[in-house]
């Protein structure tokens, strides 16, 4: 295997972290070549050191700043255009995109279109575009890896199984911090309880997703995307555990599962090292004295996943409208400004507008985010939010 250039997206979050472990691990199979952070400088620099790249971004707010400074060799780019002309002009092999929300759907076009595998990380880009830029890759010859742990699961098990054979998905969800929680006091959950996962260690929009299973629903749409498969041959199960990271069903009635101990390093290095495998020691588990839980997840208690595979099923922008009133929402909820029940409703009234009309170009696609994202403000402002 040759040494792969890796370009890294969001280098100071979860994503980002996981990954450097990655390229510590196998300094021999990976070198980073270029890193973003949206505003985090100090651990940006800190990267720079330690990775040596030649190509650096902070995404956010254009400031009187230059790494360059500290690093003569390093191309140092700012701002948002900044960030797009640094993953055009740098040569990669592949991209991860750990970028959070919707601000990563550009930079994943920017990547495909540039010439360059994608690693991807960032839901939205699959569930605002999937169709589009997963054509795109194949007009381009170029790989749309997940990284996500239960579409990488369901990617690497389908590529032991003829489509033919394979009757349905299921995705696997841990339930959040209040699998158990009594719902009548769910009015009164605050933001910092929301922010501690179980199993997860992620950024906070992700982890309040997990918490209300908007997550899931995101992860459900995107599953439809990525693997062709229809809505109604795809489930979604809480294992509260979170080694089972997704299975097929075949048609025998038989199900195949991956399974591994709850870490974010496996399945980014499975697709760094796509289409091999190397050694990995971060999620090695042992059976014994391990038992494993199932069961429905319940609609009163998680109603953005229903919400979420009705937009599904809707078709046309209604998914894009879905993960943008998500977004404001649980910013709005973060901020103390709408409370915990209010995130679901704010999107159900959201997609109750007409989003029937189906974008055919990355362009319609940010039109109707933004669209969708004017609306979802307006609405917040009957709940007391912005």
């Amino acid at each position: 295997m040759h040494t792969k250039k890796v370009m890294l997206l969001g280098a100071t979050g979860s994503i980002g972290s996981a990954t450097l472990d990655i390229l510590r691990s196998h300094p021999d199979l990976y070198t980073l070549v270029a890193a973003s952070a949206h505003s985090s400088e100090a651990a940006l620099e800190a990267v720079v050191r330690e990775f040596g790249p030649k190509a650096a971004t902070l995404s956010g707010p254009v400031r009187n700043l230059d790494l360059s400074e500290s690093f003569p060799t390093l191309r140092f780019y700012q701002g948002r255009e900044g960030l797009f002309k640094m993953i055009e002009e740098v040569d990669a092999d592949i991209v991860v995109n750990g970028i959070a929300g919707a601000a990563g759907l550009e930079p994943s076009w920017r990547a495909i279109r540039s010439g360059k595998d994608l690693a991807l990380a960032n839901k939205e880009t699959i569930v605002t575009s999937g169709p589009l830029i997963r054509h795109e890759a194949k007009k381009l010859q170029r790989k749309i890896l997940p990284v996500d742990s239960e579409h990488s699961a369901i990617f690497h098990l389908l590529e032991h199984q003829k489509p033919e054979f394979v009757e349905e998905l299921v995705i696997t969800a841990s339930g959040g911090p209040f699998l158990h929680r009594p719902l009548k006091t769910f009015s009164s959950i605050r933001p910092e309880e929301a922010l501690k996962h179980p199993t997860w260690n992620m950024g906070g929009k992700i982890t309040i997703d997990s918490a209300t299973m908007a997550n899931k629903g995101l992860e459900f749409i995107e599953a439809h995307y990525l693997f062709d498969v229809d809505p109604d041959h795809i489930k979604v199960v809480i294992h509260p555990q979170s080694m089972v990271h997704s299975l097929i069903r075949t048609t025998d009635g038989s199900l195949f599962a991956q399974i591994s101990r709850p870490d974010m390093r496996i399945p980014i290095q499975n697709a760094l090292s796509y289409p091999q495998l190397i050694s990995c020691p971060f999620g090695r588990l042992e059976l014994a004295g391990t038992s494993f839980s199932f069961h429905e997840p319940q609609e009163k208690r998680y109603p953005l996943l229903f919400i979420a595979i009705d937009a599904l099923k809707a078709g046309g922008a209604y998914p894009i409208a879905y993960n943008a009133a998500d977004e404001l929402a649980v910013q709005a909820f973060v901020e103390h400004q709408i409370g915990y029940c209010a995130i679901s409703e704010v999107v159900r009234q959201l997609l109750e507008r007409d989003w029937s009309s189906s974008p055919v170009s990355l362009e319609e696609v940010l039109e109707t985010d933004q669209q969708a994202r004017t609306i979802t403000r307006e609405i917040l402002k009957d709940f007391g939010g912005r």
